[in-house]
This record gives C-alpha cells, structure tokens and sequence, in this order.
C-alpha cells in the first residue's frame, strides 16, 4: 500500500535498467507521498509488471502505479507534477486493462482507477440516468440498476471486467449497437481532471452558452474556443470524410461533438474514445435502457462461415436487434471447452451437415407482440431457404427462448475471445488488426479478401463479430516469441489498414486505436489530423497524456507510437524454449482477464476479488512468473525440470541469488493463492495456477528457509492417521488451551478441525463393513467383487469427517453393495499446494500403484471429497511416471450409475425444509454438471434441490486455517456464503469438506451438510 518503501525497491542481484525506477519519477513518488496523497502508490517492480501489458501484444513497464481514491487525489498528483522538477513526467489513465492495442500502456506513471473509483451514486429510474465513478465494472453498474428495471446497453465480450471509465475512453459498443449504439451515444454527463490538476464537467450546451465559456481565460475557455474552431468551423471537411458507418470514427469525435441541428457543443464526445490523451475521467452521467423483459435468440446453421456472411445483411432486414457471427475455429474450440455443455442443446449439429458457421439473430422487447412476427418472418424465410436454395448454404435452425439459454450461449461467445488463445500449437491467434469495419453490405467480399491475405501466408484464424454492423473480429495466429512472426505481424497489419480502405472503412470499428494510431493520419486525412492534433495540443501541449496515442500534440516534434513497440514476446523468447514449456501454464496467459471478473458469485478468483489486487489472479502470477523465468535465464539459471537443484548447486551457479529481491514479490502473489484451481478449468487458456505455483515454490525453498508450519502440513496425513487410532485423547492433546496457543503462535495455525469420534476405522468395524487393502481384495471372488463398492479414502473425510463416509456405507448397504474400506495410502494433495514436490511424486507413486492394482480387479471405485479425487486425474497425471489406469469417481457419478435400478431400495422422508446446494469450487469449475447431478439425484425420490451460485468460501484446503488469511478468508465467505448459509427455513448441503468447516466456524447457529448425509439422515 502506500509507503516509502514501496516507491524504492531494490534489485541487487539482477538489477537491470529496465527494472529501475528513474530517479525523476522516484523523487515525484516520494513527495507525492509526503503530500499526503489520498489513495495507493505503488513502485514496487511486482505492481509496475501487472500494468505493463493489458489484452494486447504489447508491453511496456511504467514506472509506477497510482490508485487514488477520490477525485481529490487525481487533481493533486496532476497540480504536484506541474512543477518544473516533474514536467518530464507522464501519465495514462486505465480502467480494466481490457484493451487489445495497448491503450493504456505507458512508461510512465499508469493512474489505475479501478480499485478504488468503483461507487453508483445515483440512479433517477424516471429520468432513467445514473451518476457513476468510472471505475464501476460494466455488468456492476447493470446490478446496481437492475431493480429499477432498467439497464446501460453497450454491450461488450469483457463486461464483467471492463470499467465504465474504459468503455468511454474506447467508446465501446459490442452487439446489439445497430439499436443501442456506442458509450459515447449513452453519455449525458462528464466530470474530468485536465493535466493541470483543473476539474471540468462536460455536457451538452447550447453554441451561444458555449462560445460564452470560450471567452473567459481557464483551460476550459481554451478548450471550447478549440473545440468551436475545428467541429463548427471545418464542418465541411468533416461532413465529406466520415463515412456514413454504424462504427463512426471514435476518439476525437468531430463529427458529434458539434450538433447542427440543434447548435450544442458538446465536449464529452472529444473525451470519449480518447484513449486518455485529454483527461482522466472520473465520473459519469449515463442514460439507461428498459431492460427488454422478452428475448428470442435465433441461432442459423450454415455449411460454411462465408456463407454465414454473406446471409447476415438478409438477417439485418428481418429488424433484429443484433446479428453475431462465430466461425468454425471459435466453434470447435468452445466445443472443447468446459462452456459447451451448457450451449449444446442449442447449438446441435445437423446430420450429415457439419456446421462450420453460425449466426446469432436476437429479437428483444418491452412487449412479446414485437417480437413474434419478426421471427415467424425470419422462420418461414429459412424455411424457404433451406428447402430450395440449398447453394446459399443455409443448413439449419433452433430458435431459443429460454432467458437462461440465451444468457449462456452468449457467455460462450464472449468466450470466443479468451478461446481463440487455447488453440493448440506455438502460434496463438492474436489481436492486432481485428475490429475493422466496412459497410455491411460490403463485409462478406472484404472478408473473402482478408482471408486469402492470411491464407497466403498459411496463417490458422478465428473470426467472431457484429456483422450487422460490419464488424469482425479476425484474429490470426502467430507466434510472438519469433522474430519472423514478429516481422509479419507488421506486414498483414499493414496490407489490413490498405484493404480496409479499398472497402471505405475503417480500422478500429470497436476497441480503438492505442499503437495503431500510426494509421490515424491517413484516415482521418491531412486536414482533419491537423485539427485533432490542435484539439490534443489545447488539452495536453507537451504530449504528457498518454502519448503518442491517437495523435500528436500540434506543432510538437513527438512521434505517433508503432504497431513495431516492443511487444511481450521480445520478452518471453529470453527464456529457453525448455523452461517455456516447463511453465507453460504461466507462459499460455494471453492477457484477456477473465480472471478479474467481478461477481462474488463466480469462482474465478477469489483472491483479487477479496484484495483488489491484479498480481493476485492468474494473470498477474502468471506474468510475475514469466518475468521471474527471464531474470533467471538472463543469469543463465535454469528452474525447470524436477527433481530440483539443490541450494548449494543454486548458489554455486548464481552466488547472488538468494539476494535477488523479486523472488520474494513472487511468492507474495503465490501465498495469496487459494489453489483452489477455478482458473485451470474457467480460464479459456486454461492458466492453472497451482501446477506453475507448486514448481515455483519448491524452487524458492530449495533457497530460502521454509517455515515450521509447512512442514506440518507435509505431514498431516501420516500425523493424522497416527492421531486417528485414539481420536480421543489425540484431541485432548491438540485443543487444549495450551496446545491451541501453541499452534497459533508457533505454526501460525488456527481453527483445526478435531479428529472424528468415533474414528472412520472404528465406525466401519461397527457395520460389519470390511476395510480391506489391495491384495485382500484380490483375494476375493469376481462375483464378490462385483457387489463391492471401494471407498479409496482422503484425510479429509476419514480422519475429520468420518460421519460422512459412515452416511456413504449406510446408502451403500442399503441398496445392496458391500462398501469396502480401500487401506490408506494417502493422497498428497497438500504436498503439492506447499510445493513439497519431492515427497508429492513419492506419494503419487505409492497410490498409483495401488489403485491400478484395483482397477484390474474391475471393483467401483468412489471417493467423497472432490478436491482429493480430482488430485487423483489431474496432478497425479503430470508427476507419476506410472500410467493411470484407474478411475476413481465422485460419489454422485457412482449413485447415477446404480440408482436407476437400486432406488426403490431407499426410502426417502419428504423435507421439512427446502434443501439448498452450494458446491465445492474446485469441484464446480472442473465438473460443471456435478451440481445437476446431485439434483437428478434428489430427483429419483422427487425432492427439490436448490442449486446455489457460490464463489469460494475462503477456507480452501489449510489456507482459511493460516492466520495470515483470516481477513481474506472471511471476507471471501461475506461475499458469497454468508447470505445464502443464513437464510432461514433453508437446510444447506455442501459438497466440500472445506466449506462445510468454513460454514461451521463462520456461522454461530447454521451447519452444512454433504448431500449423503441428508440422504443417510432420511432414509427410512
């Protein structure tokens, strides 16, 4: 946060120039804090990293970060660098770091409004407006209004981490602009902090008011006597160059900022779009929508994704309200994707058609009637077509009207995004001249061109996009990290910018300019480039504002930025191809931040959501990670492979290492880490944190000493089966006063959970329920094998939570199986969090073995905690040099298999209360029908189940247990828990252990059940 020692870091072993803060920025930081700044500074080389790239290919380290809380703190870090010592110093505004130029990219000062600037101050529902600080996610600022019926439309693929402040400084739009049309169509006010520390607000005023203001002396009069110069004065030439698109030209919007019809100036359409280059807006007026209470989507199918184009001006006519477009590539990636279950249904395949192309027609409105014969007209057409014009490629159709359907088949397209970066291979597609527009009517040839432009190249793309409003988004794939590609990403952008030109259009239709602004003199013409660079000169005249972006200031000598700045490949080829692909979890991170989604309610990450930090979330640990590779490889230490070096061998190779500062901001980020592994499943690219944090932190204390509290971890298994045989007196032991004082002063421990009395082993003798290990098993017949049902247990429920594994036997014997104890071996699960990968390869080993040896025995085998039987197919996989011939299923997929038969066995009580499911997060977001499956489950005796959206709880494994974490693990339970937990007159099931601890000691009066408990409780 905001000290000293943040603004001075030191970097002795590995100092490199780029590493540095320069001393100008450094001497502004500390007396920027001695000021009394109100908000965050942040010099540390860790925080620099995470603003150094955004959704781009480009990255540039700035020198410092600023997170102002009020609009006070923004004037007074403008007004402090007006003083001669700091007028070399610049900045750039950023909202969520969404942007795919660069637009935000600086080298000097990023002014980070999102952590802080995040309020809705006011929603007028008969007005329809609202009065937001920029830094509200798009899709918060949705839920804020949402009750009041209405909603701010502009709709982009990022827009549950996209800023307000971000969308008006790229005037945003996405689907649906034909009728909602761009941010700046949207804004009514404007409050901005001009350079030098000056606050204005912008609106609409009357030309008189206008060139009354022009008169006076301030900035402001300097600003509208620019402003009535170039947009009423050069009409002419404005009115001739702009054409007539749906995507007008953003940023230094002449064209609207004058109004002649009804003679307003309005300077909040020069703001918006400006990439930051004018000021830092901080507040904003914005109109809303009626929220549309009826939606029809109308998916069509064709043979190829040409033919998709070439029917979407056919598809405009039929009045919808938005026309989107996916491609083949962008499908059959989703199809791999763990979004597809939920948008297959809607999206079938045509037999013996293969669909390589689809577009999305949707129908939306206050009132049904409006709807229903667009569609019967749409409907009957395709109909037509499919029947008797076949050549036109039309191939099928599925109308849905189903909201929740609608919903998640447009979560997998602003999927499509994040899913273009999981292509297989090397080269990536990626985004560097991907929002062209052209008339509509002309997008399918100028796409038939573009794509024989890549194809000449042999270059695999993706294309997804608006094509009612001739936007498309094209995205091929190139590797970054050589040179070659690096050299052709130049050359396809240019004969693009060319191309789009011939077509009469333009080259940023949607997310902006940032380092294509190199292009902004040839289409905006000499004429009109000289007045924008009047309006950047009156606002900004020495270029401070996020420069070289859009234009330069008038009469300076600056130089517009280069589609050829450094990119993050230049960065990442300085690691070995080897370490590369030992990291390469870290090194797939493209950039697109779904991991900073907002909703407490959504599993992915639950870190930033309670820290507000962007270096804790997969992307920013998988950017410190990569830098943390290039600084090792530029001292020519090699971390990969396993086992790992020791530290002598360390130091040997690199004397200073252990001096080396950055490995502690590392893992600083790897600590905040809850492992709860959403990202390996709900990142498109699939940036699984734990797999790179494990090998990061082997490394790290094969340097540094461990703390004593890790080692107790590592031994929790072997520590709890011993403690397991006399439960009793072992809890004796661990909660006395005494020894609770002990293990929260000594290991930094809290909360333990108490052994389970009577112990698993002593519950199951009690049944007569056998407890066999692996040779016994064999030792029976096939026939009783066949009835047997192995438990292969985890600490987990067998030491803590044994009640549940005695819930499982009951159901079990019930229905006829013989539940059979599988002998303990372990898992591991905790050796690999806390990156004991020695000892986690020698336990994968020892249970590898064994579950192979039961899997030849052809007996079912279960287990009861998700996190452990995950561990079994998914990090057990990367680290046994056995292959895994086993398959160890959750409890719910054993009960589907065997309850259509076996039900009638159980008799189940009705509830008394209605039943409510949360689930496990990493059981969630890697088995997304586990929930489902729990509710067919319920089913087979006609009992309604709830299924909850949760987040993470905050206990996640021994983190909720560690006492640095308290703040976090509560606060992570407030947001997305405590609520639902406490609702009166509801029973909550939960299917983790670790929630159902969290649950118990957050909440002095509720308790969680795992749904076998219910079952066993109610069986009759």
């Amino acid at each position: 946060m905001s000290n000293s020692e943040q603004v001075l870091p030191v970097f002795t072993a590995f100092e490199r120039r780029e590493t540095r803060v320069e001393t100008v920025y450094q001497n502004y930081l500390i007396a920027l804090e001695q000021a009394g700044f109100d908000g965050d500074i942040d010099g540390s080389y860790s925080g620099r990293l995470i603003a150094a790239t955004d959704n781009s290919v480009y990255q540039q380290l700035p020198q410092a970060v600023l997170y102002p809380r009020t609009t006070a703190a923004v004037q007074q870090a403008f007004s402090l660098a007006q003083q001669e010592a700091f007028r070399s110093i610049k900045f750039s505004p950023r909202g969520g770091g969404t942007g795919t130029n660069g637009q935000s990219l600086t080298a000097g000062i990023v002014v980070d409004l999102s952590r802080y600037f995040n309020n809705v101050y006011e929603v007028d529902a008969e007005a329809r407006s609202v009065r937001c600080q920029t830094g509200v996610v798009k899709d918060a600022l949705n839920d804020a209004v949402r009750s009041h019926g209405l909603f701010f439309s502009p709709d982009l693929s990022t827009s549950n981490r996209a800023t307000i402040g971000g969308m008006i400084n790229t005037d945003a739009s996405g689907q649906g602009s034909l009728v909602y049309g761009k941010t700046s169509d949207h804004i009514l006010e404007l409050t901005a902090v001009l350079l030098n520390g000056e606050c204005i607000t912008t609106a609409p005023k009357s030309l008189a008011e206008a060139e009354r203001i022009a008169a006076g002396t301030t900035l402001e009069a300097a600003i509208y006597r620019q402003a009535i110069a170039t947009c009423v004065g050069q009409r002419g030439a404005i009115e001739d160059k702009f054409p007539p698109l749906n995507r007008f030209l953003t940023g230094y919007d002449l064209k609207h900022c004058y109004n002649p019809e009804r003679q307003e100036i309005d300077i909040s359409r020069l703001l918006a779009g400006s990439e930051g280059t004018l000021a830092c807006i901080v507040e904003a007026k914005l109109n809303l929508t009626l929220i549309p209470r009826h939606k029809v989507l109308v998916n069509v199918k064709y043979s190829d994704f040409q033919a998709a184009l070439r029917n979407a001006p056919f598809l405009v006519q039929a009045r919808a309200t938005s026309v989107e477009t996916i491609d083949s590539n962008v499908l059959e990636l989703a199809r791999n994707d763990i979004i597809w279950h939920q948008v297959a249904e809607q999206l079938q395949d045509v037999p013996e058609q293969p669909m390589r192309g689809i577009n999305m027609v949707e129908f939306t409105a206050v009132d049904q009637a409006e709807i229903k014969d667009k569609v019967d007209w749409l409907t009957k057409t395709l109909d037509n077509l499919i029947a008797e014009q076949p050549e036109l490629g039309v191939i099928g159709y599925q109308v849905c009207e189903d909201a929740n359907s609608i919903q998640t088949i447009y979560a997998m397209r602003k999927k499509a995004v994040g899913l273009l970066g999981a292509t297989k291979g090397r080269r990536k597609p990626v985004a560097f001249a991907e929002d062209t527009a052209v008339p509509p009517e002309k997008l399918a040839d100028f796409i038939a061109e573009f794509r024989a432009l890549l194809d000449s190249y042999n270059l695999h793309y993706g294309m997804f996009g608006h094509v009612d409003a001739g936007v498309l988004h094209v995205r091929p794939a190139l590797d970054m990290t050589v040179p070659e590609d690096e050299q052709l990403l130049r050359q396809i952008s240019d004969r693009v910018a060319t191309l789009t030109a011939k077509y009469g259009g333009l080259m940023w239709g949607e997310h902006g300019k940032g380092y294509r602004s190199e292009y902004a003199p040839s289409f905006f013409g000499d004429t009109l480039y000289k007045e924008i660079q009047k309006i950047k000169a009156v606002f900004d005249p020495d270029n401070r504002l996020n420069p070289g972006k859009i234009c330069t200031p008038w009469g300076s000598n600056d130089q517009l930025v280069s589609v050829d700045a450094t990119k993050r490949g230049y960065y990442d080829r300085q690691i070995p191809i080897t370490v590369r692909d030992d990291y390469q979890a870290a090194m797939n991170c493209n950039g697109n931040g779904l991991c900073f989604n907002y909703a407490a309610d959504s599993a992915m990450c639950p870190s930033f959501k309670a820290t507000g930090d962007r270096r804790n979330s997969p992307k920013g640990r998988a950017t410190l990670i990569r830098e943390w590779l290039r600084l090792n490889a530029a001292q020519q230490f090699d971390p990969s492979g396993f086992p790992q070096k020791s530290r002598f061998e360390i130091l040997k190779q690199v004397p200073s290492a252990e001096k080396f500062d950055f490995n502690h901001e590392v893992k600083a980020a790897m600590d905040s880490c809850l492992a709860c592994k959403a990202c390996a499943s709900q990142c498109p690219v699939k940036v699984d944190v734990p797999s790179f944090r494990a090998k990061f932190l082997a490394w790290y204390y094969n340097l540094y000493r461990r703390p004593s509290k890790d080692y107790l971890v590592k031994n929790v298994e072997s520590l709890g089966a011993m403690m397991a045989k006399w439960p009793r007196l072992s809890n004796f032991l661990s909660h006395n006063p005494l020894s609770r004082w002990v293990t929260r002063q000594g290991f930094g421990y809290v909360d333990a959970p108490k052994l389970s009395v009577p112990s698993a082993a002593t519950r199951w003798q009690a049944n007569n329920w056998p407890q066999l290990n692996e040779k016994q098993l064999a030792e029976l017949s096939p026939d009783q094998r066949q009835q047997c049902v192995v438990v292969v247990q985890d600490p987990f429920t067998s030491f803590y939570d044994a009640a549940l594994l005695e819930a499982f036997g009951k159901i079990a014997s019930q229905m006829g199986y013989t539940p059979v104890l599988l002998a303990f071996k372990g898992n591991g699960k905790a050796q690999h969090v806390k990156g004991f990968l020695k000892e986690f390869s020698q336990t994968v080993e020892t249970v590898v073995r064994q579950l192979n040896q039961v899997a030849a025995l052809k007996v079912s085998m279960v287990g009861l905690d998700a996190s452990t039987v995950l561990c079994l197919h998914d990090e057990y996989r990367d680290y046994s040099k056995q292959s895994l011939h086993y398959n160890v299923q959750l409890v719910q997929q054993w009960l589907l298999q065997v309850l259509p038969e076996r039900a009638s066995a159980l008799a189940m009580k009705s509830p008394t209360r209605k039943l409510q499911l949360l689930s496990h997060c990493t059981e969630q977001t890697a088995m997304p029908k586990a929930a489902q499956e729990w509710q067919q489950i319920f089913n087979f005796w006609q009992i309604p189940l709830q299924v909850e959206a949760t987040g993470c709880c905050g206990m996640a494994g021994t983190f909720g247990h560690e006492l640095e974490n308290q703040q976090v693990s509560q606060k992570l339970y407030d947001m997305s828990w405590r609520s639902k937990v406490e609702k009166a007159e509801v029973v909550t099931l939960a299917t983790g252990f670790s929630c159902r601890s969290q649950v118990k000691r957050m909440s002095t009066k509720k308790r969680a059940l795992h749904p076998l408990q219910w079952l066993a409780q109610n069986c009759a």
